[in-house]
Formats: structure tokens, sequence, C-alpha cells
């Protein structure tokens, strides 16, 4: 059974940072393709950030150079930090894994960018 759990949200200020961490089990980590997705109030899933299991990335225009996305095999997470952090950036953040032809979600960390 895959399960991915997600720490790491909260309440910060703008201009403030984050990160976001997800643990993953039950599946083959080190082959897998990772990502960090977001949703905001009444607008669609979004992608963030992706890492692939021979570590390339790719980003959102929107948080190309304020955010990244790496990985630690050994531990099956992946993480997001999320630095310059603005009020756009609030949502709730999803954590996805692909292996093969199967994709799990985390439950969603919300994250609330507010002064």
């Amino acid at each position: 059974q895959v399960q991915l759990v997600e720490s790491g949200g909260g309440l910060v200020q703008p201009g403030g940072s984050l990160r976001l961490s997800c643990a993953a089990s039950g599946i083959v980590f080190r082959r897998s393709d990772m990502g960090w997705y977001r949703q905001a109030p009444g607008k669609q899933r979004e992608l963030v950030a992706t890492i692939t299991s021979d570590y390339n990335t790719k980003y959102a225009d929107s948080v190309k150079g304020r955010f990244t996305i790496s990985k630690d095999n050994a531990k099956s997470t992946v993480y997001l930090q999320m630095n310059s952090l603005k009020p756009e950036d609030t949502a709730v953040y999803y954590c996805n894994i692909r292996y093969l032809s199967l994709s799990y979600w985390g439950q969603g960390t919300q994250v609330t960018v507010s002064s």
C-alpha cells in the first residue's frame, strides 16, 4: 500500500520561508518521479515543481527562483523549499509520486501567506 505523508505547511508572513516534506512508503522511491502541486480556493490544481528519478527538475514560472524541489532517496522523501513567499502562494499543497503507470497523491498540507 502506497502512502504519502506531507508535513511542513503553516502560516507565514510575506517574504518568509517554509519547507514542505513528503515521506513515501510502499513504492520504489528511487525509480519514481515526484512532484508538488497546489490548489487555491476556487482554482484548479496546478503544477508547482517536479523532480524525476534522475534528478531533473521543472518549475512553474510563478515559482522559479523562489522554490526548490529536492529529494533524499535514502529517506524516501521529497522536499519543497519555498522562499520569498507571496500571498498568491496560499494554497493546499499536494505531493504526487509516479512510478510506471501508477500515480498517487498525498492528503495535502495548507500553506497560508498572510500578514
